[in-house]
């Protein structure tokens, strides 16, 4: 195991009917702003439960700023920064899913990077997103009501936005973005389409397969902790498609996609994000859901590195999906078996495996790889190999994902 040091303070606050405690987790002078996306916290009520929690005792004034995209845009959160310095606000509260969650963040880093008119400058904003944010010494509190389980930042310091202008998805983390709390309420799940769910799923499952399979140090308790959040992940998957209203499965859920990139299975491990790197671009030019990037291309992540990755292949095909070495299969055959079962896994979930499953074909790859070059995304990978003829070898099995 290599040495690390682990730093989590967001207070998780998890169940039903835990939106109420609002009252107590902001403190009760702030000016408050609320933050959240399309439209869906206000038509489930769930917009209305916070403004209650926050009025019921207190002097907090609120304000509120809506319409932060599925992939949220700098430029739409720049006006979110505005807002900010033109009501002096200094608590942020984030509701919704993990792209308002994320850009909520970013919105808390950029809000003191003003112009003389007192406006938020673009430029320094942008030269902090390309430096991932890392150089930015000051935010806004924030706090965040989860309301779509899926990519952890309710209880991690990162996250991504979207540069449809300059055709940029990136990502960007600094200690100072940790929430101060988050509330997981469950049953705030249950009015989610069936589409959103199966994409949470599928992006914790990712996540986890970013910081687990690249090459043993033996970190036992990592490895063994990733291992049992991939088995959740495939028995919940399942479960919820087959039973969508069973509250015990949305639970076991949404903590499962906390855990699964709140930074404790990455600590002391290598990682490779090649799989999220190349996905992203992937939005940027077709809009494609996020999670169904991941789909698309991890299973061509796994088959073009299967030499590098053998050993935790082998290790994933043991003890995630039971496949035990035998004197009729090579490890290779035993890689592939694996490989397809997460395929399957995926597809059983409604969710694609290939660019074809998304209407795509070999002509999509060129602008993905020049994307990839003008963001410098050239050294990816545990080892820092995964440069551009990589991905575009790993582009290349994902048209059909038929295994080679």
């Amino acid at each position: 195991m290599n040495n690390f040091q682990y730093y989590n303070p967001v207070r998780i606050v998890f169940g039903e009917g835990q939106i109420k405690q609002l009252s107590k987790l902001v403190p009760s002078d702030a000016r408050v702003l609320i933050t959240y996306g399309g439209g869906s916290a206000e038509r489930t009520g769930t917009l209305d439960e916070v403004r209650t929690a926050l009025k019921s005792n207190g002097e907090r004034e609120i304000f509120e700023f809506g319409g932060i995209e599925a992939n949220p845009e700098f430029v739409t959160l720049l006006k979110a920064a505005d807002k900010i310095n033109e009501h002096d606000i200094d608590f942020i509260l984030a509701v919704g899913g993990g792209s308002v969650i994320d850009g909520s963040k970013f919105v808390a880093l950029i809000a003191s990077m003003t112009e003389e008119d007192g406006s938020v400058s673009r430029e320094q904003a942008w030269e902090a997103l390309i430096s991932y944010c890392k150089n930015v010494d000051s935010a806004i509190d924030l706090g965040a009501v989860l309301t779509i389980p899926a990519t952890g930042s309710e209880m991690n310091s990162g996250g991504v936005i979207n540069y449809s202008e300059r055709q940029a998805k990136l990502p960007f983390g600094n200690p100072l973005a940790f929430p101060k709390f988050s509330i997981l309420d469950p049953a705030k799940t249950l009015t989610l389409p069936d589409s959103q769910v199966m994409n949470g799923v599928a992006d914790a499952f990712v996540h986890v397969m970013e910081q687990y399979l690249t090459y043993p140090v033996n970190a036992k308790v990592q490895d063994a902790f990733a291992e049992s959040l991939l088995k959740i992940l495939i028995e919940e998957g399942h479960a919820v498609k087959a039973d969508p209203d069973n509250m015990e499965t949305r639970k076991n859920i949404m903590w499962t996609a906390t855990m699964a990139l709140n930074g404790l299975i990455g600590t002391g491990v290598p990682q490779d994000w090649t799989t999220h790197m190349i996905g992203h671009e992937l939005t940027s030019l077709h809009a494609i859901d996020h999670a169904r990037t991941l789909t698309i291309v991890l299973p061509s992540v796994l088959r073009e590195l299967k030499d590098s990755k053998k050993d935790k292949l082998l290790q994933y095909a043991r003890n995630v999906w039971n496949l035990q070495p035998s004197d009729s299969q090579s490890d290779d055959e035993i890689i592939e078996a694996a490989i397809a079962r997460t395929e399957d896994f995926f597809r059983d979930l409604g969710l694609p495996v290939s660019l074809a499953d998304a209407k795509l074909d070999a002509s999509a790859i060129e602008p993905i790889i020049k994307q990839l070059e003008a963001h410098g995304m050239v050294k990816l990978g545990e080892h820092g190999k995964n440069d551009l003829a990589v991905s575009r070898r790993i582009l290349e099995r994902a048209t059909t994902s038929k295994a080679s």
